[in-house]
């Protein structure tokens, strides 16, 4: 394991944290068996680690979405490597890989997702999610009507819209700590 810092700010004691944020990392924890080093990084300000839970759950969790758990990480591995976030790009990779039981995904997407084993449906979720990374000001209905021909309803493209954006945030937060992945996410899913 590597001896390096996970954040370039300091890391708390789990134990002396608030007692919801507490439970919620030593759960996170016994499920895993590792504790993912972004809870770590970002309880140096328990308050905007438990709103950044609860956005995160209510986004990725959301139980009304038809998007695929994988297509969701797709997503995120995507814009993370287009926002240069190592942290993001690894453990989403992880997840990726386990999720869509696809090995290679992961590494491609992060590449070049032109370049990936994807279905037309999802390059054009891609495509979408990297505009509302990098030019949301320009969406407009072309947009909208080329996802909706791809099968996406208004529903699934704010689900697309509002994972891009909390993951944007995600990103910067994990590069402005200099946030560093559990060496455990570079294996899992291989």
């Amino acid at each position: 394991m590597s001896e390096q810092p996970i954040s370039r700010y300091p890391v708390p004691d789990v134990m002396e944290l608030p007692e919801d944020m507490r439970d919620l990392i030593l759960g996170v924890q016994e499920k895993a068996g590792f504790i993912p080093n972004v809870f770590l990084a970002l309880a140096h300000r328990p308050d905007e680690l438990r709103a950044f839970f609860n956005y995160h759950d209510a986004i990725m969790l959301r139980e009304d979405s038809k998007l695929t758990k994988a297509e969701k990480e797709m997503i995120i591995v995507a814009t993370s490597s287009d926002n240069n976030c190592l942290y993001c790009v690894v453990a989403h990779g992880a997840l990726l890989r386990i999720y869509s039981k696809q090995p290679l995904l992961a590494d491609q997407l992060a590449t070049n997702h032109n370049k990936a084993d994807i279905t037309p449906r999802q390059k054009a979720m891609i495509d979408f999610a990297l505009k509302v990374s990098n030019d949301a000001g320009s969406i407009g209905d072309a947009d909208y009507e080329n996802l909706k021909s791809h099968g996406f309803d208004e529903e699934d493209i704010w689900d697309i819209g509002a994972i891009t954006a909390f993951f944007g945030l995600s990103n910067r937060m994990a590069n402005l700590t200099s946030m560093r992945p559990n060496d455990q996410f570079y294996t899992m899913g291989r």
